[in-house]
């Protein structure tokens, strides 16, 4: 049962948050579609119009987006039609928007005849009707939220009403916020395989959002430029390609905020301080097996590993590591004193902090190695310490009593 605290009220910003992230969806989506014509174009967010963008030309293209939830048509008196006349109106009365620049306004809504909105389709325009259409609105329609619309419209000679709509170009039945993932993944499609294109799709979606809120957030902040969409584009495929995986940038960065309250009884921080590892070290410790353990977890929900992979490579490790540890173990001999110990687990630590093991050879950051090692060292399949299984299986002892 929903909470009454929960649902929508008349005041709720959820139909302008939608039309926020409809913006945003639908400029990818466009932006997409326009990489193909192989010819560089800017997109820019909310500064003359909801979407614009730039072309090599240096014309523009300006749009309107109207997102809505429910079935809703553009009458001759819809306020989705005039507040957008309006808006580009003041632009070009002000020069913000020269008279050479395309107008779209991009709808979820129907544009049924004889509309004024139906003439000016891409095709089959009628821009005198539309003109005559909407100049009879304005001097009769009584709706007060179109009437500053309705007023400008009426300043305009008849040449003038003819040229702008020139400039107007309306598509309805655009898909809803929910519905654009089906042109977002075809235009996606054929980047990387079938199986990775939702984890493909989604991380070019968060790269999007994340570069879209820059751009908000800071007024000097560059257009983002069809290069850098497709830079982008090339990266992640990259780490689609079967040598290789995705390394995300948000575990990352999570990675290296991680406090060491968090870890205080784990097992792979006992094991680097019997190693006597300090302080600092440990720290990163804990951000490598933060980092390895969330992004390994993401490879396994969205399936990018192979069967038995993670244990293969864990195996290797083993491996690795076993022919490190038993050198040590000989080096020292079984009458070593303590201090002779904990330098020798010091060198087989120093050994973890400089490994490279990948678990496919295009997965190069070090800390997801490192990190994987940490985890084993949790789980005591490897230790540090000539004597880390008598002195920490106590620890390991405890977890599963508990």
């Amino acid at each position: 049962m929903t909470s009454s605290s929960a649902r929508p009220t008349d005041f709720s910003a959820t139909d302008s948050a939608l039309g926020y992230l409809y913006q945003t969806r639908l400029a990818l989506w466009y932006s997409l579609r326009r990489l193909a014509d192989n010819d560089p174009f800017s997109v820019f967010i909310e500064t003359l119009d909801d979407v614009v963008f730039e072309n090599s030309d240096e014309t523009s293209e300006l749009i309107q987006l109207k997102h809505h939830r429910r079935a809703a048509s553009l009458t001759d008196a819809s306020p989705d039609l005039w507040k957008t006349l309006r808006v580009w109106m003041e632009g070009r009365a002000r020069g913000l928007i020269p008279d050479g620049n395309q107008l779209f306004l991009v709808t979820t809504s129907e544009a049924t005849e004889p509309s004024a909105a139906s003439m000016l389709l891409a095709e089959n325009r009628d821009i005198t009707q539309a003109a005559d259409r909407l100049s009879i609105t304005a001097n009769t329609s009584s709706n007060q939220a179109n009437a500053p619309a309705y007023e400008l419209f009426q300043t305009l000679k008849a040449e003038e009403r003819v040229a702008l709509l020139r400039s107007v170009v309306v598509v309805p039945r655009s898909p809803s916020i929910a519905a654009v993932d089906g042109p977002l993944r075809q235009e996606t499609r054929t980047m990387v395989r079938r199986e990775h294109l939702e984890p493909f799709l989604s991380r070019l979606e968060g790269w999007w959002f994340v570069r879209v809120l820059r751009q908000l957030i800071a007024t000097d902040t560059p257009p983002i430029l069809s290069d850098e969409l497709e830079s982008m584009i090339d990266d992640l495929r990259d780490q689609f390609k079967l040598n290789s995986l995705p390394v995300d940038q948000d575990i990352l960065e999570a990675g290296s905020t991680v406090g060491a309250e968090a870890f205080a009884d784990a097992i792979f921080v006992h094991q680097a301080k019997l190693a006597g590892v300090g302080s600092q070290r440990v720290l990163a410790a804990i951000r490598d097996y933060h980092r390895a353990f969330e992004q390994r977890s993401r490879w396994v929900r969205e399936e990018l590993l192979l069967v038995g992979e993670l244990d293969r490579y864990e195996q290797h490790l083993i491996e690795e590591w076993q022919l490190t540890f038993h050198r040590m173990a000989d080096e020292i001999g079984d009458a070593a004193a303590d201090d002779a110990k904990r330098k020798a687990a010091q060198r087989v630590y120093t050994w973890v902090e400089e490994s490279g093991f990948p678990i496919r050879e295009g997965v190069q950051h070090p800390s997801l190695s490192r990190g994987s090692l940490h985890m084993l060292a949790e789980q005591m399949r490897m230790g540090w310490h000539p004597e880390f299984v008598s002195r920490l299986t106590h620890l390991l002892e405890q977890r599963l009593a508990s």
